[in-house]
């Protein structure tokens, strides 16, 4: 699941274009309508060629919104970049461009619209060179560019071609089992209460489940899920959800807010980042490009996820941060914000309200103030900036999947400290062994790494184990007389390697997740018990056996009475013992018939196939298929035509 978002100057033609694309009117409110203008976060969906679902979200090109343009853009996987045939790049398109610049949003379609209006394919030209000289330097210099109109429909097939190529090449969502959801709207609907919408990272949300609403840590149940209008029980990583949440009001909650699991998400009023400022700045009100120096104690709108809070600049490391320049910043908030390391913010002057950088937030929560020109301070941030060694070894185990403890320390290509990285995430829960060698001691790397051990993220295990369970329970459900499922089968549904998934069978059942019988897998609370009427056939069965004992009813006779399933039941839980293809005794009368061959065969050395008859007064078939049953468990030896004890 992917989001796209528009971006570009007003009056372009971004919410016509999404109209035509998807038929839904992304421009909701009425003054919007109203006035042709977009003001606020508009919302459409579509099906790409390959059947692929998108959810877009379409923003204010207007300078007086964007703001309200930064609560979308900041989640979005790709861009369709509009650009007006009849004006080509103006203010905001510029201004567009360097906030996708500064977000690092490189998957994206340059949509030139309004082509209708231009008599020219020479104009058309020369509006795309415009575009391409714009382009030139930034995250889209490559973004492959699509001539189009709303109003003729001209390019909007190659449009979606093309966008679904793009995306195609762009890197798919993570699960990473924390979910959280940056809210971009708030609303109440009548017979369900309270609704939040946003675009899902980091983790699954599922119905039922509680969570956290950050930065004030209240606590509520989702009551229910939708995507594209569409009820879901699990929503998962990079789509566009609405939440129905029970046990909170509409009033408690702002656009900005953070839905997440509980407890491992924590808001902040201080953070670390690292920001690039703009080498040209657009002052609005004085029509003209000026470059000036960001200074120490510079108040500025912060804004991260659908969040922005005011915050005061604290320069780290120098005076004064140049146009063109990257440089560290602790950023003091004026309101506490829910955010992660890795997070992409936007900065911006109040007055005149302008975009002048944006970067990366490098430690969430630094905790404490730092002293600005302590080499201490700059020389963490520029470690945290790449990454602590157990953050580089769990991204890197989330890449390669199941792997060898050797391969994975090599892959991690962190040296000498990769070996600390692994016992760190480990032990810490992040990590899984599986398979041999999960016994050794965490620290002892080396040894691990001797084993044919396999490490897993603690994200990968738990899945696995919901799809162990989905799977096992679904099988029981349909066939609820057998055992178990056969090996082989989950293996397969899985879509496992033999390797990893006897390793992951091997921790499932240590941990009492299921029961690994060898052949079958079951799980622990399944236990095979019969119907009232199969119980009524089972004992009407038995009945025959025991008026028949050494003439019992055949194979087939048997399986009429009960059906192969319960037949099968009654053979693995010892009620019957089959001596052959097509006889079955009844347990006790084995067993007493066993024992009375043993005793002749002790008292007169050997035993023929007639004695055994005339011993049971049963038939010659009955008794061969005994004998040979006995000699094939080694209880008997046929010598000639007697048996003798092995």
């Amino acid at each position: 699941m992917r989001v796209i978002g528009t971006a570009g100057h007003v009056d372009h033609g971004k919410s016509a274009l999404i109209l035509a694309l998807t038929g839904i009117d992304p421009d909701r409110l009425r003054e919007e309508q109203e006035r042709g203008l977009t003001i606020d976060l508009g919302f459409a969906w579509l099906v790409l060629p390959n059947g692929e679902p998108v959810g877009i979200i379409d923003v204010p090109g207007h300078r007086d919104f964007i703001e309200n343009m930064l609560a979308g853009i900041g989640s979005i996987d790709g861009t369709i970049f509009v650009v007006a045939a009849d004006e080509s790049v103006m203010p905001q398109t510029r201004e567009h461009l360097a906030i996708l610049d500064l977000l690092e949003i490189d998957t994206g379609v340059i949509a030139i619209t309004k082509t209708d209006l231009v008599e020219s394919e020479e104009w058309l030209d020369l509006v795309v060179e415009d575009v391409a000289e714009t382009l030139a330097g930034t995250v889209l210099e490559d973004a492959p560019v699509v001539l189009t109109s709303a109003r003729t429909r001209r390019g909007l097939d190659r449009l979606l071609a093309v966008l679904q190529s793009v995306l195609g090449e762009s890197e798919p969502h993570l699960d990473r089992g924390r979910p959280r959801l940056s809210i971009d709207r708030v609303f109440t609907v009548s017979g369900f209460g309270t609704v939040v919408t946003g675009t899902l990272i980091d983790g699954c949300l599922e119905t039922g489940q509680e969570v956290e609403i950050l930065p004030d840590g209240l606590r509520a149940r989702i009551r229910g899920l939708q995507t594209h209008k569409e009820k879901i029980e699990h929503a998962i990583p990079g789509s566009r959800v609405a939440i129905n949440l029970s046990g909170i009001d509409k009033d408690q909650l702002q656009r900005g807010d953070v839905v997440a699991s509980p407890g491992w998400l924590h808001a902040t009023t201080l953070v670390d980042v690292r920001m690039r400022y703009l080498p040209d700045i657009l002052w609005p009100d004085l029509g003209q490009f000026a470059q000036r120096p960001l200074r120490h104690n510079t108040e500025l709108k912060f804004y991260t996820g659908a969040a922005q809070v005011m915050a005061r600049v604290r320069l780290l490391g120098r005076e004064a941060l140049l146009p063109e320049e990257i440089g560290w910043v602790q950023l003091e908030l004026q309101e506490p914000v829910a955010m992660m390391r890795g997070d992409r913010y936007i900065a911006r002057l109040p007055s005149p309200p302008t975009t002048v950088g944006g970067g990366i937030v490098v430690d969430p929560n630094p905790g404490r103030k730092h002293r600005r020109f302590r080499s201490e301070a700059i020389d963490r941030l520029e470690t945290l900036a790449e990454g602590s060694p157990s953050e580089i070894l769990l991204q890197t185990l989330q890449r390669e999947g199941p792997v060898p403890v050797g391969d994975l320390l090599k892959a991690s290509r962190l040296g000498d400290a990769a070996s600390d990285a692994l016992s760190d995430v480990l032990s810490d829960g992040r990590a899984v062994l599986l398979g041999r060698g999960v016994d050794q001691p965490l620290h002892d790397v080396e040894r691990l790494a001797s084993t044919k051990a396999l490490v897993v993220s603690h994200v990968w295990w738990s899945r696995l184990v919901e799809r162990v369970e989905k799977a096992l329970s679904s099988y029981h459900q349909r066939w609820p007389l057998r055992q178990g499922m056969p090996r082989e089968a989950l293996r397969s549904n899985l879509g496992l390697t033999p390797h990893t998934f006897d390793a992951a069978m091997a921790r499932a059942h240590a941990l009492g997740v299921v029961l690994d019988e060898g052949s079958t897998v079951r799980l622990v609370s399944h236990r095979v018990e019969f119907t009232p009427q199969q119980q009524q056939r089972v004992e009407a069965l038995m009945s025959r056996f025991r008026q028949h004992p050494y003439a019992p009813p055949s194979v087939k006779e048997s399986i009429e009475a009960v059906g192969e399933d319960v037949f099968r039941v009654l053979l693995r839980r010892g009620d019957l013992v089959q001596a052959s293809p097509d006889v079955v005794f009844l347990s006790e009368t084995y067993e007493d018939m066993v024992s009375q061959i043993r005793t002749w065969i002790e008292r007169k050395g050997s035993i023929t196939l007639a004695e055994v008859r005339d011993r049971f007064n049963s038939s010659r078939k009955y008794a061969q298929a005994l004998l040979e049953h006995l000699d094939e468990v080694e209880i008997t030896k046929r010598v000639g035509d007697r048996r003798v004890l092995r």
